[in-house]
């Protein structure tokens, strides 16, 4: 019966999907946009982060990455091709992507914590550096890349769709990791890595497999992120409060689960967007507001806190 309630709910939010943009004006299309990015950021980090215990300050590298190998090959490529033209680059920034966290995972893996943790946050930062200061990066003066869009169709509402298919992608994978042993062995990794180690668990791998994958996806969005604003320099691409937000989305909707970095993106995106869309300058102050909020009223995010009705009991065990 849930499995039923949970395939009818999938075809019901699927549909809505799909309807939504000939509902709305192009700037909550937009906004949508958005939210299915900032939401498939979190669930690509939630994989190290939240099922490994393997916390990242620096993953908007891959986002980097993942754009500006995309504007090279889309140059190469040209325009012209419709949307078919960016499936390779956007593979492409993917992979490399990928590549890169494999080059650099075995020496920061041996790292836990906060040492992880802040030696992510140097490699983004020495990348975007490079990147911005070599010329054949061309990162200060900016790439530019060739819009696939087909012609008659709006530009936000190409890009609305291309994210919520990748949203949908990345959350079946992490659905499948979750289920799988490979998710179980993140899980013994972030209870306790030493234990798992001791029986049996070849932790060096799995961390390792939890990070690329994690890359992968986030290179996919940057890709995808860079064909979307058509004109990108360093700063544009490789931003620091991307990385935090990953976070962010983590923390509100529940950390390490499956819909927690959807959650949680949903919500900050409806309050800094929405509701308060007129007030930029109170965006930070919000989000850090609700953060502190959360993890004092519900540490485990709004998925791992069971609500109780006045005059019932607590559940034995607490909050998951």
């Amino acid at each position: 019966m849930n499995r039923l309630v949970i395939l009818l709910l999938t075809a019901v939010a699927a549909v809505l999907v799909a309807v939504l943009p000939m509902l709305v004006g192009p700037y909550y299309i937009r906004v949508l946009q958005i939210f299915f990015f900032s939401a498939g950021l979190g669930v690509a980090w939630n994989i190290l982060g939240g099922y490994a215990g393997y916390w990242s300050f620096g993953h908007t590298v891959s986002i980097g990455i993942g754009a500006f190998t995309a504007a090279w090959l889309g140059m190469i490529f040209g325009a012209g091709s419709g949307p078919w033209s960016m499936v390779l680059p956007v593979i492409a920034g993917a992979l490399l992507s990928g590549l890169f966290a494999l080059v650099i995972a075995y020496p920061l893996l041996r790292l836990r914590g906060t040492y992880f943790a802040i030696a992510m946050l140097g490699v983004s930062q020495v990348v975007a550096e490079l990147v911005n200061n070599v010329s054949i990066f061309q990162g200060g003066i900016g790439v530019f890349l060739p819009s696939p869009v087909p012609s008659g169709m709006p530009v936000e509402r190409f890009y609305y769709y291309i994210f919520a298919v990748v949203l949908s992608l990345l959350l079946l994978i992490s659905w499948w990791v979750k289920r799988s042993r490979f998710g179980y062995a993140l899980l013994a990794i972030r209870e306790d890595e030493d234990t798992a180690m001791m029986l049996g668990v070849p932790t060096e791998r799995y961390k390792m497999a939890a990070f690329v994958l994690s890359a992968v996806m986030v290179g996919l969005l940057g890709a995808i992120y860079g064909y979307s604003l058509g004109y990108f320099t360093t700063y544009s691409v490789f931003r620091l409060d991307w990385s935090l937000n990953m976070i962010v989305f983590c923390l509100i909707g529940g950390i390490g689960t499956l819909m927690g970095p959807v959650i949680g993106a949903a919500l900050i995106l409806f309050l800094t967007q929405v509701l308060l869309g007129g007030f930029l300058d109170l965006h930070l102050m919000i989000t850090g507001a609700l953060v502190v909020a959360v993890i004092l009223i519900m540490p485990g995010g709004i998925l791992r806190t069971r609500w109780r009705l006045p005059g019932r009991k607590p559940a034995r065990g607490g909050a998951e």
